[in-house]
């Protein structure tokens, strides 16, 4: 079932974590804050919405580390529910694409749940003090690419936002498949 994210809650501080990523390195949030910005994404392996982007998303991501944006990726989906999520496929993913970013695992979805994520991929924008400014989509892809030529719109979000420090209050929310939430218990 396909999920739609809020608008942006601007200024919104983002909350702390502290999680393992596919190199075997832990990571915090100031472990990734950018100088200019931080972005972080909460996506999966199976999602196709994710799939769809990856590439783009790859491209982005360097383009925005170049400008002195952090950037992070956590997968909070269960692995019990869906195997192709689980820790060892993440870094098979990460090898795979290359990934220049931490990809982290959120086993608890404690992480997800402070940052009210519900969606793969769901990007969070923050500015050089850790406040909300994009909480939008990658581009006009969904379950397919989008067109060669489609506006890149999280890129360009976070350029502003690396050079301001504002987010665009215009902004088209990310869509994908839901979080896949653990039993309460």
């Amino acid at each position: 079932m396909a999920v739609e994210t809020p608008i942006c809650n601007f200024g919104w501080k983002a909350p702390d974590f502290n999680l393992p990523g596919v190199d075997g390195q832990n990571y915090t949030l100031s472990n990734v804050q950018g100088e200019n910005g931080t972005l972080v994404i909460f996506m999966c392996n199976h999602c196709p919405y994710v799939l769809a982007v990856i590439e783009r998303l790859i491209r982005d991501v360097k383009d925005l580390q170049a400008q002195g944006i952090g950037v992070i990726a956590i997968n909070s989906n269960d692995p019990q529910q869906y195997p192709a999520d689980s820790f060892d496929n993440m870094k098979v993913m990460a090898e795979k694409h290359g990934f220049t970013f931490p990809y982290v695992f959120d086993e608890s979805q404690q992480v997800a749940r402070a940052y009210d994520a519900v969606c793969t991929p769901d990007f969070f924008g923050f500015d050089s003090e850790l406040g909300l400014q994009y909480r939008g989509r990658l581009d006009a892809s969904r379950k397919e690419t989008g067109p060669a030529d489609a506006r890149r719109e999280l890129f360009e979000a976070m350029s502003a936002v690396a050079k301001t420090g504002v987010g665009p209050k215009d902004q088209i929310p990310s869509m994908g498949c839901s979080i896949k939430w653990r039993e309460q218990v």
